[in-house]
């Protein structure tokens, strides 16, 4: 057992009250910043042009052609037919342009609660992976502090559907790892549940799934070469291993019945209500239909002018203008509103410097299965299995197709932040907090921009100060 792997995990004895008033706190900062003023802007902004309709046209029984599969729009439709039943929250602000006189609050509320709830998600992933609630509670604080998490959990998108059912995947893999019998079993069936769920909001779901299939496969060559298994000095805390190691020990059929059927029954069941509805094209037929639709987009300015590269979106090079607005107050000066799309820069930066450094520190150093480098592991292979793919897609992009790679690198800041935070220098402490420190100052700068509340020009063009940006 090393110094350093000890320093990693908690000690089982130390109390733990102020992590959850910490996650408490961290779910009340993302509700209040999600519902608060939910109803600001009482139109579509951006995709709810198309997602906010296409689930009242559930609600409606209007036939309809959707490009992507369904299942984030049955959720928003829940969402508007739940708050249509049971009136809560702000109901004077209202439109007609879903198709249906509805309240702005009523086709957003579900994302905003969903947004909400990632943190935790992230928090329950990083805590099974190490056992370490300062990493837990770091990993969450970061993903809170997102500007781009933030923005796409207020209006009628689907990418936090898309991200949460992913992380819950990945979540039930690393509950079932760690358990076995028919716990195990329970908990790699809601995994694939999970991975499919994904799968059916966006194609691109499938990243996470993706994830673990190469986890399983990279686990199963490491741990059977004889050379990379850890001496005695590096053996883990009472014997609690990272349930990573338990990945070789899944047969590959138990693999194709729980991550690969599983699944797909999930991502097939999602559209029987929406053939029902629109029976012009059968299943296979409306996967041909929809492949057709992605591969007939191009990726030109005149496709729409925020398309960006996929190896842009780590450094934040070109976010998406959502709404924009200009306004003369009564006493005749000019304030602009606007929404911009976009992540927190300071997290973004220094999250890809951390990916980057840990993929480096883990082809550099011979690698060695032990709950440091598992997890390091966990965060580059997800990251990877989430951006990579992007590589080959042809059609326009939109940084928000970053998201689901993002949080894997947010979790690799976390990491380096949990080690400097748990040494015993104090350099490296102050690191720790002056890390944590800047990008919350850096939230809270942006934060207009990810809300829309009003700026002077002059405010306005001090937070779009590249000229990407715009």
């Amino acid at each position: 057992m090393t110094s350093q792997e000890q320093m990693f995990r908690d000690s089982p004895k130390q109390k733990r009250h102020w992590f959850w008033w910490g996650m408490g706190a961290i779910l009340v900062l993302s509700l209040i910043l999600r519902f608060w003023g939910l109803s600001r802007f009482n139109q579509l902004v951006f995709d709810e042009v198309y997602f906010a309709k296409f689930a009242n046209n559930y609600l409606t029984r209007t036939p309809f052609f959707d490009a992507h599969p369904p299942l984030a729009k049955y959720l928003i439709a829940i969402g508007m037919g739940i708050n249509s039943m049971f009136p809560f929250g702000d109901q004077s602000v209202t439109n007609e342009l879903t198709g249906s006189v509805r309240s702005t609050f009523s086709y957003r509320w579900l994302n905003a609660l969903t947004g909400a709830l990632i943190p935790l998600v992230v928090s329950g992933i990083a805590y099974q992976l190490t056992r370490r609630y300062t990493y837990a509670f770091f990993a969450a604080l970061f993903i809170a502090l997102d500007g781009l998490f933030l923005v796409e959990s207020r209006y009628a998108l689907v990418n936090v559907y898309l991200v949460i059912f992913g992380l819950f995947g990945s979540w039930f893999l690393l509950l079932g790892l760690s358990r076995i019998g028919r716990w195990r079993v329970g908990f790699l069936i809601l995994a694939g549940i999970n991975f499919g769920a994904s799968a059916a909001v966006k194609w691109n779901g499938l990243g996470f799934l993706l994830g673990a299939y190469l986890l399983w496969a990279i686990a199963w060559v490491l741990l059977k070469l004889p050379q990379l298994k850890p001496t005695a000095s590096e053996e883990r805390i009472e014997g609690w291993q990272s349930p990573l190691d338990n990945l070789a020990q899944i047969p590959l059929w138990h693999l194709l019945g729980y991550l690969g059927v599983v699944p797909l029954v999930t991502y097939g069941l999602s559209f029987i209500p929406h053939i029902q509805q629109n029976p012009e094209f059968g299943f296979w037929e409306l996967q041909r239909q929809i492949l057709s639709y992605h591969r007939g987009i191009g990726n030109t300015p005149e496709v729409h002018p925020y398309c960006s590269s996929w190896y842009s979106w780590p450094l934040m090079w070109r976010p998406v203008a959502y709404y924009y607005e200009q306004a003369q107050t009564p006493g005749g000066n000019v304030v602009v509103y606007d929404v911009h799309a976009m992540g927190n820069p300071v997290l973004w930066w220094l999250s890809a410097a951390a990916i980057a450094l840990l993929a480096l520190t883990l082809i550099i150093k011979r690698f060695k299965p032990t709950t440091i480098r598992w997890t390091a592991l966990f965060l580059v292979i997800n990251y990877t299995a989430n951006w990579l793919p992007w590589a080959m897609v042809t059609r326009c992009a939109f940084i928000y197709h970053y998201m689901g790679a993002s949080v894997f690198a947010f979790m690799g800041l976390a990491l380096l932040v949990d080690r400097w935070f748990r040494s015993p220098q104090r350099e490296s402490r102050w690191i720790a907090l002056a890390t944590v420190g800047i990008v919350a100052l850096a939230f809270l700068f942006w934060l207009p921009v990810y809300l829309g509340l009003p700026l002077s020009p002059l405010g306005f063009r001090m937070r779009i100060f590249l000229p990407s940006w715009v």
